[in-house]
């Protein structure tokens, strides 16, 4: 089953035809499975933008026409999750709004939480910790419970580099150096 183009089109038709406060048309975002990877980068170009609009498919998805035509009067981005179907685009749409949205100044209450996050300069973030100091048997690293600064942010760096290598390796190749003072102290969560 493939979405018809008739009512994609009048649905489409309505948004571009309104323009935003300074005359902008919608960015459109249809996810699909053989879309270009949604990445974090990706996420943070598009919390910039004034104005998104997200074209759900289901099944087996939108007639292509859609796409092509709403090409020629707005920016079109298919996306993709991961190498998975999925039976609509709706779930997709709520990861990505997600993602979109912690993203805009002001979403979240301290910015300064979003810069040592996964993903931000190519690698895993670093293991977290919060009290109390011991639960069940497991600890926390005896570094994190020194109060030296400069020791905590080199055992940050580290377990960065070491759970990335362990769960995702292809993400060493490409990440680049880690930009100083990207690891150091954060309070527990």
């Amino acid at each position: 089953m493939v979405m018809r183009p008739e009512p994609w089109g009048e649905a489409l038709d309505a948004p571009h035809g309104v323009r935003g406060r300074h005359g902008e048309v919608p960015h459109l975002l249809v996810p699909a499975p053989g879309g270009v990877p949604f990445t974090q980068a990706m996420a943070q170009e598009l919390a910039t933008q004034p104005w998104l609009a997200f074209a759900c498919g289901r099944y087996e998805g939108i007639d292509e026409r859609v796409i092509e035509h709403a090409e020629t009067v707005m920016p079109v981005t298919v996306v993709s999750l991961g190498d998975y179907v999925l039976n609509g685009g709706e779930v997709a749409v709520l990861a990505i709004v997600e993602a979109i949205a912690r993203l805009v100044p002001g979403v979240i209450g301290n910015a300064d939480s979003l810069v040592e996050e996964s993903h931000e300069d190519g690698l895993l973030e670093y293991p977290m910790f919060t009290k109390p100091p011991l639960w069940r048997g497991y600890g926390i690293p005896d570094v994190l419970l020194s109060g030296h600064h400069g020791q905590i942010a080199r055992w940050r760096r580290d377990e960065r580099l070491r759970r990335t290598a362990l769960r995702r390796p292809d993400m060493i190749a490409a990440a680049g150096p880690i930009r100083p003072g990207r690891s150091g102290p954060r309070g527990a969560r």
